[in-house]
């Protein structure tokens, strides 16, 4: 049976975030560490199902979460501990682009997928690409399975034009792209369906169009060979 998501998993977050202290945590530790080990086992389930369809290297589901300590050294909020379960699957070698997130979060879960900072020749190459073939960026980002899911482009975007495009550019939405990231949300009764786990397969599954593209984008230089020959 496919890994579901425990009720006590999102109700931990609940109580959590009503006593995010260091002694309300250490005394619930067990329960932590149980609900910890049930999305860990979750993951572990979803990189079986992504691998049967694309190729992730992340070797397993604990090994893909980010801690719930939350490092709080240049942050204003004190709280020490993150009220969400999260974690992230990489794809593997370099021909495969863009990165795979979730968030389990009571009211906010969702899957985020695309490129989170692309390095400044990688976002260079993007951008080439965008004045060149902007129609078939309009085309894709259309799509209506895509707008379906997704509903649009999202990511942090420059206040201004880059530098050497016009401003009166037809693609000026996309080239002032930093980031280029697909998102879906979840409610918690979702999250706790037993069919969740193929969901967010599913969900993930969707984004490979693009990701199919921007890999393409990323790998080949203008006349179509491979940057890694």
């Amino acid at each position: 049976m496919a890994a579901v998501i425990n009720k006590d998993s999102i109700d931990f977050l609940k109580d959590l975030a009503q006593n995010n202290n260091r002694d309300w945590f250490n005394a619930h530790k067990e329960r932590y560490l149980k609900a910890q080990g049930n999305i860990a086992a979750f993951a572990d389930a979803l990189i079986a199902e992504m691998n049967k369809h694309d190729h992730i290297e992340t070797v397993s589901g604990k090994k893909s979460m980010f801690r719930i300590y939350k490092d709080v050294r240049f942050s204003k909020e004190k709280t020490p501990y993150n009220q969400h379960w999260s974690g992230s699957l990489k794809r593997a070698t370099k021909k495969l682009r863009g990165g795979y997130y979730f968030r389990i979060e009571p009211g906010n879960s969702r899957v985020v997928g695309g490129f989170f900072g692309p390095e400044p020749d990688d976002l260079k190459r993007i951008r080439q690409d965008i004045d060149a073939n902007y129609p078939d960026w309009r085309e894709l980002l259309t799509e209506p399975g895509f707008v379906k899911t997704f509903g649009k482009l999202l990511g942090d975007r420059l206040l201004s034009m880059p530098r050497g495009y016009p401003k009166d550019h037809p693609a000026i939405d996309l080239l002032c792209h930093k980031q280029f990231l697909l998102r879906h949300t979840f409610t918690d009764e979702e999250v706790c369906r037993p069919g969740f786990l193929l969901m967010v397969n599913d969900t993930f599954r969707k984004m490979r169009p693009f990701f199919n593209y921007m890999s393409d984008v990323l790998t080949t230089d203008a006349n179509g060979l491979s940057v890694f020959d």
